[in-house]
């Protein structure tokens, strides 16, 4: 990414949220929208993929409160007027290497607003001397997977296919015809910049003539003609850490796309979408049961074997537990990084039966009769005030 596509492109109406969005509102947007543009949902479908592409560029800045900060600080400073104009191409005539001068503004102390190397450092690239552009690191990667609950609460190592761009291993990413390499650039000695005149002013500006690289390729690459770089699929092997949460986006360093100019690869960002689970719920690093139980077992204690995880376990129920009383298991719940895990907490949920035999009717109000009445005098009299 850099300073010419933050001006060009508007991130916020990407992900169709307001410039003062939180955080959270923007989290929303891109899990709704990456679920149903991504491409393993919509195979062949070009727009789709577009599309994907776009929302997941524009998640990668407005999701980190660094980037986006200093997205929104570049279009405001030079989303309109002269500096956009020059940006593209003076009125006299010469261009400016605009990447190389937003990079030199942001590089003083606090960027934009810091001390040294802010706005002064900002107009004077206009007039410093060739300065070569350095490597690139590669773009960010983005893809989702499904796992199963119970993958999610102990971690798995799954393998991903992803179809991103790549080296050509042709040419090995130089771009050139196997058995040639790239010759240095005449026009600008290889800087990848070289300096106009205008007037008393000298400006430098991107050598055209090798795309600022410093080389030039005479014999392509067939298989890349000539850009170093293919769509290639790739599997690789990951491991999910346990206790993954449904939402959660994991960040792969270097397992992105390779950079260019000798540049770092980009990162490999995993959107985790976790199933539900027919019994048992999550909160936190806690696992939620709840367990059915009848009246008598409530009034009168129990041991139940519960399911965990792990396997069943014995649970005692207490006399008199009333109905909605959670009991923990300990140890019972999601692993966690340190190696110790999070508890079981049963919930009671006293079943009422809706059809009696006789009998058990019988038994029933006989208790009612003679069992303890329920504390509900301060209802009662309530009930009597209003009578």
């Amino acid at each position: 990414m850099v300073s010419r596509d933050w001006l060009e492109k508007d991130f916020y109406k990407v992900m169709g949220v307001a410039k003062d969005a939180p955080t959270s509102d923007i989290k929303r947007a891109y899990r709704h929208m990456a679920r149903d543009l991504h491409p393993d949902h919509n195979p062949g479908n070009a727009e789709a993929e577009k599309r994907f592409k776009e929302v997941s560029e524009a998640y990668s800045v407005l999701s980190d409160d660094k980037k986006r900060k200093e997205y929104d600080e570049t279009r405001s400073l030079l989303g309109a007027g002269a500096f956009r104009r020059a940006a593209h191409m003076g009125e006299g005539g010469a261009s400016f290497d605009f990447d190389d001068l937003m990079a030199q503004a942001r590089a003083g102390a606090g960027g934009f607003g810091g001390q040294s190397g802010g706005i002064g450092d900002l107009f004077g690239s206009f007039f410093g001397g060739p300065r070569r552009r350095g490597p690139m690191k590669g773009r960010d990667v983005e893809t989702s997977v499904e796992l199963e609950f119970t993958d999610a609460v102990n971690g798995i190592t799954l393998p991903l296919k992803l179809r991103s761009p790549g080296v050509c291993d042709n040419c090995g990413g130089n771009g050139a015809k196997p058995g040639t390499v790239p010759q240095t650039c005449p026009t600008c000695m290889g800087a990848g910049v070289r300096t106009v005149n205008q007037g008393a002013f000298s400006l430098s500006e991107p050598c055209r003539d090798c795309d600022a690289v410093g080389t030039i390729v005479q014999e392509k690459c067939a298989e890349c003609e000539g850009t170093g770089g293919v769509t290639k699929t790739r599997t690789l092997t990951v491991r999910i850490p346990s206790g993954v949460r449904d939402g959660q986006r994991i960040r792969l360093s270097g397992r992105g796309e390779p950079g260019t100019r000798g540049g770092p690869s980009g990162d490999l960002y995993v959107l985790v979408s976790v199933k539900p689970h027919s019994l048992f719920g999550r909160d936190g690093d806690n696992l939620l049961l709840k367990v059915p139980v009848s009246f008598s077992e409530a009034a009168l204690g129990a041991n139940l074997r519960v399911p965990t995880l792990e396997g069943p376990v014995t649970v005692r129920v207490p006399p008199g537990t009333p109905s909605g009383r959670t009991l923990r298991v300990r140890s019972r719940g999601v692993a966690r990084a340190n190696g110790s895990r999070g508890d079981l907490l049963v919930t009671i949920d006293i079943d009422v039966p809706q059809r009696l035999s006789p009998e058990a009717r019988k038994a029933l109000e006989d208790f009612a009769q003679e069992g303890p009445k329920p504390p509900r005098d301060e209802i009662d009299h309530a009930v009597g005030t209003q009578a």
